[in-house]
């Protein structure tokens, strides 16, 4: 029997969470997998002359083949890898795709992305004393335009302005790093969330909204099973390859001409996805790591 270790984070502990971890460890369990429970608070990366470790050390079991990464603490699933057992995912393509900006600095040029301006950084408790740069950003994109936040969830900061006056009212209450982004007007209220495991679509979703312009479930949006093109299943997996990543969340737009990317998500929520598709993509996951560990 493998034995893993499900790292989540340790102050994340709503429903919607343990929901996931517990389908994620049910799955194993049904494949003849060991998945023992633990936190970022019950491991820590550090750093010495020597190298990189983890603490405590002897606290990883002694049959420990891989590390079901489920949160987004980058440093400590880089010391996983360092001490060389897997780690799905990875912290690069945890990173990449946990900052927006990341993953379309990577992705550009490769494949359909919106237009994107960047912010001009700040540092931590030193506000922009103006917002001079937005007339920057606004001889680039046209209004109306998206501005979305870097580092956020379920749609909760990402915003759009339909004029001058409203972009500013919004930068007075968005966080650092952010990005002004071309609004897909084609795709306004609905997306596609594809899951992918490995190289291939697993499932897929349509999720509409009629009273917002965002898609998101958690905004009101609905759903439906949706059979993804070959364009946009070949989007996916392109994306999830650039990524570095295992598994993901591909949240795609209907673009004039074929296909947009919006993002990725590394530890998508696939409650929902399951709910209208009935593809447990946890049992994917495992089904995948025991594949990647054959002869490993």
């Amino acid at each position: 029997m493998k034995t893993g270790l499900l790292i989540t984070n340790a102050y994340l502990r709503s429903g919607k969470f343990s929901e996931i971890y517990e389908m994620l460890t049910d799955a194993a369990k049904n494949r003849g997998v060991r998945l023992i429970p633990a936190t970022n608070a019950d491991f820590m990366a550090v750093y010495t002359t020597c190298g990189i470790t983890v603490t405590p050390y002897e606290a990883i079991p002694d049959d420990l083949r891989f590390v079901l990464f489920w949160d987004k603490d980058v440093r400590l699933a880089a010391a996983f890898s360092a001490l060389g057992y897997p780690v799905f995912n990875g912290a690069t393509g945890i990173e990449l795709s946990d900052d927006k900006s990341k993953t379309l600095e990577v992705l550009s040029g490769l494949v359909r992305i919106p237009e994107t301006v960047v912010a001009p950084m700040t540092f931590s408790g030193i506000p922009y004393p103006n917002y001079d740069f937005l007339e920057k950003a606004e001889r680039v994109l046209s209004y109306p335009l998206v501005i979305k936040e870097c580092f956020g969830s379920f749609g909760n900061q990402v915003f759009l302005a339909d004029t001058h006056a409203e972009a500013l009212e919004i930068l007075k209450k968005v966080h650092y790093p952010f990005v002004f982004q071309e609004f897909i007007s084609e795709s306004s209220g609905h997306d596609i969330r594809l899951q992918v495991v490995g190289n291939k679509v697993v499932t897929a979703m349509l999720r509409y909204n009629d009273s917002d312009f965002r898609a998101n479930i958690t905004s009101g949006g609905e759903m439906k099973a949706y059979a993804p093109s070959k364009e946009e299943a070949e989007l996916a997996v392109e994306v999830v390859k650039r990524l570095e990543l295992d598994f993901a969340g591909v949240d795609i737009l209907f673009g004039h001409g074929g296909p947009i990317l919006c993002e990725v998500n590394s530890n998508a929520h696939f409650k929902n996805i399951f709910d209208c598709t009935g593809v447990n993509t946890a049992d994917e996951i495992i089904k995948y790591i025991n594949w990647r560990l054959v002869g490993a």
